[in-house]
């Protein structure tokens, strides 16, 4: 059965820095990032995903016409400039004079310093942004920010089969009204390595992944999308690739792969959290 995959956006991460526990390749080549935007926008995948803690993706990005595509970045806690300053510098780079969205890569410091918030609503007054909001990485964050009236427009979490950890309260930012985008589908490719070898400290995952990749062999990547974008409540799935091939793969994998429907028991958050993997993994 031919599946959608409108609601794909197209991760930047790699475009500026080495990322992933996958990737052997290290940072994409602009030749191959021109391929990857061109086959996108042939390909109805309208968003892009950035933010300016990811090396120079921005600047590279910029060298590109992006005007086909929505642009959301994410700006870090800004030291001696404002946060209308950050994302003046991401528009230059970018070669933008507004982007869908822009949100807080590190939202504790919403936390500390509220008057952030003000100064991003104050960026959708003037036209700059569409949407505000903020990248999340646990639930207390989350509890925190909306506690303080910090509202989003659109807000950004991990998701994939093995981390459901937000789901319950996107669900409910849904429906009143959030834009929901989720990104590690793939948690940093650890889905595709091999069992074998996996470091002892992914132990309590090496069989589920082994079960997975005898079931769906090269379509893995495309049962593991299908599982996120076939829930309602998430309106965009940001996937990075290294390559123009891995993005038609992956696109190919969704349109004709079934979702994911094995029931996977709570994994610990040790492996859902790739910044608590030892880093001699």
């Amino acid at each position: 059965m031919k599946r959608a995959y409108n609601k794909l956006g197209l991760g930047t991460v790699q475009f500026g820095i080495d990322y992933g526990i996958s990737n052997t390749n290290g940072k994409t080549s602009s030749v191959e990032i021109e391929k990857i935007l061109g086959y996108a926008k042939n390909n109805g995948i309208s968003y892009i995903d950035t933010a300016s803690a990811y090396g120079n993706a921005e600047k590279v990005l910029g060298s590109f016409d992006l005007s086909s595509f929505r642009v959301i970045s994410k700006f870090m806690p800004p030291n001696n400039s404002s946060i209308k300053d950050e994302l003046e510098d991401s528009l230059k780079d970018l070669g933008l004079k507004n982007v869908y969205a822009y949100l807080a890569h590190r939202p504790e410091e919403l936390l500390k310093k509220t008057k952030q918030w003000f100064e991003l609503e104050e960026l959708k007054d003037l036209g700059k942004v569409e949407k505000i909001g903020y990248s999340l990485n646990s639930l207390e964050e989350l509890d925190l920010l909306l506690q303080k009236d910090m509202v989003p427009d659109l807000v950004q979490v991990p998701y994939n089969l093995f981390d459901r950890r937000f789901e319950s309260h996107i669900v409910e930012l849904k429906n009143n009204g959030c834009e929901i985008h989720t990104r590690s589908t793939f948690l940093q490719g650890l889905f595709f390595i091999e069992p074998k070898n996996l470091p002892l400290y992914f132990e309590s995952v090496k069989d589920v992944i082994s079960d997975l990749q005898d079931e769906f062999g090269k379509n893995l990547s495309g049962g593991l999308l299908n599982y996120v974008l076939d829930k309602e409540f998430i309106d965009v799935v940001v996937v990075g690739v290294e390559n123009v091939n891995q993005l038609i793969q992956n696109i190919e994998n969704v349109s004709f792969t079934e979702p994911i429907k094995t029931h996977i028991p709570k994994v610990q958050e040790k492996i859902l959290v790739p910044s608590l993997w030892p880093k001699d993994r």
